[in-house]
């Protein structure tokens, strides 16, 4: 009798209570380890608190060789004040599982949850199990990128960080994550009679800067853009603050800059964007039709950034690519080269923008990445490469891929596809280290990933389970 999946749910619900952005997984790492200990199994945690725990085969299966189960436990938090704390508040409505308010989180939580409940049911038949789960996924890959040779010893890998229910990933986007500051110099804020106003562009659909990059959403970098080019080329503009998107992985679904210009003329002007921006969003962006602009009064700030600064940051946007780059010549509907802008802050003495290259072709990932950089150099910025992944590309008729493949037409009765995303996945990295090792990503059907709709749907966790269970009984043989 196959275990159901009531204590992946309760450990979800477990892990949503624990704080987990990227770059501070320090408290799930905790858990991991304390779960180990509950069920005295051996485990290790590195220094970038990435933690593997190792379960013995089941009896009569020693001989079987190991099985990887990959996960990651930070996740992208979306509409959160403060993701340090934060609570996650999820309930099921119309056969999904959802969040108020703010993402999920079933990215990954719901692939490490099921990974946590095979460890604890000694009824599930399995070889010689290694639970791997890794930091900073969404915002780097440090975690990835750092692990040792000697993290694990296994050589077939289960992923559980997939979300399109269907299909079997075998293959992932390369991607660079540029951060670029902008060096300046505040000044006071202008005296006289001036107007102070607030721009605000919100419901934004954002999304996965990987997955969604085709879908035609509007990203709030380019509607700053568009509103700040056309009053700074009209009028006087001061600008004091910017502070656009929400994560550097994610289409930027909203945005606030702060701005002051002369009283009079130039505030009428300002205050007639709002309605042509609205316009110009419904008729570029039908399909994100609750993006909105509103402009309002604000209160006068007591600095603004210099007028070079924000020329330098305008004509950098104006040159980087926003979006699709190129379209794959060989893999028909699938993106092959793109670029998002994630992020953009004003702070004290520079501002950041964050880039997210993403390529199949490790060369034009290279190549487009240090353009956007020479971009920005040419304004005077520098630039950091945080994280460069390479691409990764399984042979889909390998032995592996077809069994995994088998145990879907034997279990839920249809054979999935086997598709190279456009997302970027830590198995580059995992070829990198350790040489031999074959990856096969599925997990439940997530939509909206990285924004607040993300949601799951509850019977595709049930269906995964019993694939991943069968598979592991597979593997044991």
């Amino acid at each position: 009798m196959i275990p159901t999946t009531e204590r992946v749910f309760s450990i979800f619900h477990e892990l949503n209570r624990i704080p987990r952005p990227s770059h501070h997984e320090e408290k799930v790492a905790d858990y991991l380890c304390q779960f180990a200990e509950r069920l005295h199994l051996e485990y290790e945690r590195d220094k970038e608190n990435c933690v593997v725990i190792r379960k013995p085969a089941s009896p009569g299966c020693e001989g079987a060789e190991p099985v990887v189960l990959l996960n990651h436990m930070d996740m992208v938090c979306v509409g959160m004040d403060n993701p340090q704390s934060d609570p996650i508040e999820a309930y099921e409505e119309d056969g999904w599982m959802k969040a108020r308010g703010t993402s999920l989180g079933a990215d990954n939580g719901i692939g490490l949850s099921m990974a946590l409940a095979v460890l604890e049911d000694d009824s599930i038949t399995h070889p010689v199990l290694e639970v791997i789960t890794t930091t900073n996924e969404e915002d780097g890959m440090s975690g990835a990128s750092a692990l040792s040779p000697d993290f694990i010893r296994g050589r077939k890998v289960i992923n559980l960080d997939s979300e399109d229910y269907d299909t079997i990933t075998t293959g992932a986007a390369g991607a660079c994550l540029q951060f670029h500051r902008i060096a300046m110099k505040r000044k006071p804020a202008p005296m006289g009679k001036r107007r102070w106003y607030s721009i605000r562009f919100d419901g934004g659909l954002g999304g996965h800067s990987g997955v969604d990059i085709n879908k035609g959403r509007c990203s709030a970098v380019v509607a700053v853009w568009a509103i700040l080019k056309v009053i700074n080329s009209a009028y006087d503009l001061d600008v004091a603050e910017i502070k656009v998107g929400e994560a550097n992985a994610s289409i930027a679904s909203s945005a606030e800059i702060i701005v002051c210009v002369p009283s009079g003329e130039a505030c009428e002007f300002v205050k007639a964007q709002q309605d042509m921006i609205n316009e110009w969003l419904r008729e570029e962006y039908p399909q994100d039709s609750k993006m909105t602009c509103a402009i309002e009064k604000c209160e006068k700030r007591d600095t603004v950034i210099p007028q070079e600064a924000l020329e330098a940051l305008l004509d950098s946007l104006e040159q980087v690519p926003q979006g699709v780059v190129k379209m794959s010549d060989t893999m028909t509907g699938t993106v092959e080269t793109s670029n998002n802008v994630g992020r953009i802050a004003t702070e004290e003495d520079h501002i950041f923008v964050s880039t997210h290259t993403r390529s199949f072709i490790d060369r034009d990932m290279d190549m487009l990445s240090k353009d956007i950089a020479k971009t920005f150099a040419a304004a005077g910025a520098q630039s950091e490469v945080v994280m460069s992944a390479p691409a990764w590309q399984e042979n889909q008729q390998s032995q592996f891929l077809q069994m995994v493949s088998d145990t879907f037409q034997d279990v839920l009765g249809w054979r999935p596809r086997m598709v190279a995303m456009h997302f970027v996945l830590e198995a580059g990295f995992f070829v990198q280290h350790y040489p031999g090792i074959q990856i096969a990503s599925i997990g439940p059907r997530i939509v909206e990933p990285h924004s607040t709709s993300e949601r799951v749907e509850l019977k595709t966790i049930d269906d995964i389970w019993k694939v991943l269970i069968e598979l592991l009984q597979r593997m044991a043989k």
